[in-house]
């Protein structure tokens, strides 16, 4: 620090080091804010949609797929256990690549075009005029381990509601399950994985009869 001649500190020099004291202060804030959204090193896994399957053809509608609603404990890129009935805790260093239900819808999607119905089916929200909308909710999504093993389970509720009348057409629960190796992160998520393909398939065929 420097000195005018009465012996005190200058004011451009005063302000110089209230400003280094900021920027240090907001470095180690902004530090802060990357380690409270989460551990960028922890191991990303993906779902995949099925393929080599093909759905029936009924109609010429067009159908959108809404973005499913699920309670926030499955709202998110953490992977869901059960060590207990009504019991809920996350698998330790593994998360999905995106928000589940961003993941699930994206995946659903993939699955309609690969079961050949790409031409007939779209996201909700681009704007298309749809005959029909495919709503859903996840009601489990995850691995359970209440009984010594550890087992994938994925079950979703889905409807078709018909655009002209705001009514539903149809309505149907999918469930599956798969066997895990372990509850390791890529163990767990290739039992969740499989499960899901199933149910995708069984979505894709039932909706593709009913538009």
């Amino acid at each position: 620090m420097t000195f005018d001649e009465t012996g005190r500190s200058k004011p451009g020099h005063r302000l110089a080091a209230c400003a280094s004291v900021l920027a240090v202060a907001l470095t180690l804030g902004g530090c802060g804010a990357l380690l409270a959204g989460g551990d960028k090193s922890v191991p990303t896994f993906d779902l995949t949609a099925p393929g080599d399957f093909s759905a029936p053809r009924r109609g010429t509608g067009l159908l959108v797929i809404g973005p499913p609603s699920a309670l926030q404990v499955l709202d998110t890129e953490r992977i869901v256990v059960e060590p207990a009935p009504g019991q809920i805790t996350y698998l330790d260093r593994a998360q999905w690549s995106d928000r589940l239900p961003a993941l699930f819808q994206a995946r659903l999607i993939e699955s309609f075009e690969n079961g050949n119905r790409g031409r007939s089916v779209g996201r909700a929200g681009d704007g298309l005029s749809a005959d029909y909308t495919l709503l859903s909710d996840l009601r489990a999504f995850g691995l359970r381990t209440s009984d010594g093993s550890a087992e994938a389970v994925v079950e979703v509720s889905v409807k078709i509601v018909a655009s002209s009348t705001g009514r539903i057409a149809a309505a149907e629960v999918f469930r599956a399950t798969a066997p895990a190796a372990s509850t390791s992160g890529p163990d767990a998520t290739r039992a969740i994985d499989a499960a899901s393909d199933e149910v995708f398939v069984e979505i894709v065929r039932w909706a593709s009869s009913r538009f």
